[in-house]
């Protein structure tokens, strides 16, 4: 395992932001830490990119304790954080050579080093376009670039796609897929459901804790059939219905009722017929992970409270 993490516990005064966090991570895997805010997965990347301490013994990084080895963790990951570090005022190419200078690099190595880098995200061409003329899905990938210069073993990043519109961030992930098909573990934070899709495995955090961890077509399985959900005025009426005429259980979500049943298709006719004229329009899908989420803790993905203001302030001065 390239990353371990073991019964981690992290709390900001007497809010507990970590709550007995245990995942691996395989070398050469796409990670997604997926959560909404207030879910712990800030936390942990702080914890995993040495910016937050972390309890000894609890985590290793490339078999290093951040704890007790933190420079030697930090030889082996490159680090991408939500908030953009390009130097606007800078081409492309001059901020991965300023990068490279803190890792010691210089002359013709570091002019290797920045051409590779430029040239597996597809920048060779823009190398000397000035930051502040490149797109967002370019400098994120500049950003990229800067995150393989040194040759790390893990990537992390932090809410990759954050201000990317959908083009740019399916841009983002084939080089995110291109990274890990050369040997580099990447490890990203999400909120956004779409995206964990394109992970090979998924952690699905909910306040502090891992509600469940694997692939999400495996994750998908464990709902074992249709969701259906149902728009209507009288919510507690329908489930009523449900329950008393077809005996089957459901779930009020901001009311829409929604109900988890194999064969879906076939189950809307009875549906209508066991409650009259309450139901308004009803759709059949297949799961998502919306619906893990759902089924793991009664709640949708987006009704969790804002993340702790300690914790978002810390975020915020990120570089």
């Amino acid at each position: 395992m390239i990353v371990q993490v073991q019964d981690l516990r992290f709390a900001y005064g007497d809010r507990v932001a970590l709550d007995g966090v245990s995942l691996a991570v395989n070398p050469g895997e796409i990670f997604a830490l997926l959560g909404p805010n207030g879910s712990g997965k800030t936390t942990l990347f702080r914890i995993l990119s040495t910016l937050a301490p972390a309890p000894p013994g609890r985590v290793l990084v490339a078999g290093h304790d951040p704890a007790t080895e933190r420079d030697e963790v930090r030889r082996n990951i490159g680090v991408v954080f939500q908030s953009p570090s390009l130097d606007k005022q800078l081409t492309a190419e001059e901020n991965l050579v300023h990068q490279g200078h803190l890792y010691g690099l210089r002359g013709e190595e570091l002019r290797r080093r920045v051409a590779a880098a430029l040239g597996a995200v597809g920048m060779s061409d823009r190398a000397g376009e000035r930051a502040q003329k490149l797109s967002g899905g370019m400098r994120r990938r500049v950003e990229i670039a800067k995150g393989l210069l040194h040759n790390p073993r893990v990537l992390l990043m932090d809410e990759p796609s954050t201000g990317l519109d959908p083009a740019a961030r399916l841009d983002l992930w084939d080089h995110l897929r291109r990274a890990s098909d050369r040997g580099v573990t990447v490890l990203v934070t999400t909120h956004i459901l779409e995206e964990a899709e394109g992970a090979s495995r998924v952690a699905i955090l909910d306040r502090g804790r891992v509600l469940a961890c694997d692939t999400p077509a495996a994750l998908k399985d464990r709902i074992g059939g249709d969701v259906i959900t149902v728009t209507t005025r009288d919510p507690a009426a329908v489930r009523t219905a449900l329950r008393e005429r077809l005996g089957v259980e459901s779930e009020d979500l901001a009311g829409v009722v929604r109900v988890e049943r194999p064969g879906g298709h076939t189950f809307v006719p009875q549906l209508i017929e066991a409650a009259p004229g309450l139901v308004d329009a009803v759709s059949v899908g297949k799961p998502t992970l919306q619906d893990v989420f759902i089924r793991l803790t009664g709640h949708r993905f987006t009704s969790l409270p804002e993340e702790d203001p300690v914790e978002a302030s810390m975020g915020s001065r990120r570089s």
